[in-house]
């Protein structure tokens, strides 16, 4: 198959179960040119190890199909600023094995949520997410580690892009440090993406930088906005609706990055909707 040169950068969720080489068929048959996996088991656990002969097979795949980046994405039972040590030493453990297997894979960006402080407050979770990131991040290492911008459910740290810069500000390595920005995640924790996009964004940049800024999650939302709930709809299904979802994939400080969709779907949804949003983005 000839490599395609898309304009929007768009995939969704894959299963990693079958190996690398195995995604990127799969994101091909949906046309998609990048994917998001996760490292391990979502809900935590050990890694299986890496089959470096996958990797190779994968990577020569890759560049003949013009696959992008890859957002790999860390188990959601990490917590950086866990009120007990032993979750935060998983959360530790895990995110430095999974930097060292990601060396092997170039061009790949690691997500993680924050985490949740447990009632220690939000202060005591930032200072906790920056002491963990500073004891893993090496000046050294390929890939870039990317905090979520988070729905504010519970007692989630990264509600508010000043929380997620109280991080940043804290890490030594900022230059290994960036931002995925989640369209349900921001708009339950209140910022006006359907009716002042321009304005959020121009928060975005004064508070972190839009430099910072390397990844969209690209999701519709059950809830009206501000409802700190974070419950994932199809794309124009939502309250955000396909309007203001195409403003986002079409804003000329936003298209050229990798969109990945979490929307509640099988394969053929993502289908529809990957063939939908590049119709949309023309």
């Amino acid at each position: 198959m000839q490599k395609v040169n898309h304009t929007l950068h768009i995939g969704c969720h894959l299963s990693s179960a079958g190996g690398f080489l195995a995604m990127g068929k799969a994101a091909v048959k949906l046309d998609a040119d990048v994917f998001a996996f996760f490292t391990r088991n979502p809900r935590g656990g050990r890694a299986k190890p890496l089959d470096l002969d996958d990797v190779r097979a994968f990577s020569s795949y890759r560049e003949e199909h013009g696959i992008g980046t890859l957002v790999a994405h860390a188990p959601y039972t990490m917590n950086a600023c866990a009120a007990k040590e032993g979750l935060r030493a998983f959360a530790r453990e895990a995110m430095a094995d999974d930097l060292a297997r990601l060396e092997n894979i170039p061009n790949t960006l690691y997500n993680f949520h924050p985490g949740s402080h447990v009632q220690q407050g939000t202060e005591k979770g930032i200072e906790l997410i920056a002491e963990l990131l500073n004891e893993v991040l090496s000046p050294s290492q390929k890939t870039l580690v990317l905090l979520e911008t988070m729905a504010g459910k519970g007692t989630e740290i990264g509600r508010s892009f000043e929380e997620l810069a109280a991080i940043i500000d804290r890490v030594n390595c900022k230059e290994k440090l960036g931002v995925c920005l989640d369209t349900c995640h921001i708009w339950d924790a209140g910022y006006d993406i359907v009716d002042d996009l321009d304005g959020v964004l121009d928060k975005f940049d004064r508070v972190i930088g839009l430099s910072h800024l390397h990844a969209i999650h690209l999701n519709d939302s059950l809830n009206v906005r501000a409802a700190r709930k974070d419950r994932h709809a199809r794309i124009g299904e939502g309250e955000l609706g396909l309007q203001a979802l195409t403003r986002v994939i079409r804003h000329p400080k936003l298209r050229h990055l990798p969109f990945i969709l979490e929307t509640p779907n099988d394969d053929a949804g993502y289908a529809r909707e990957i063939a939908m949003l590049r119709e949309c983005a023309d």
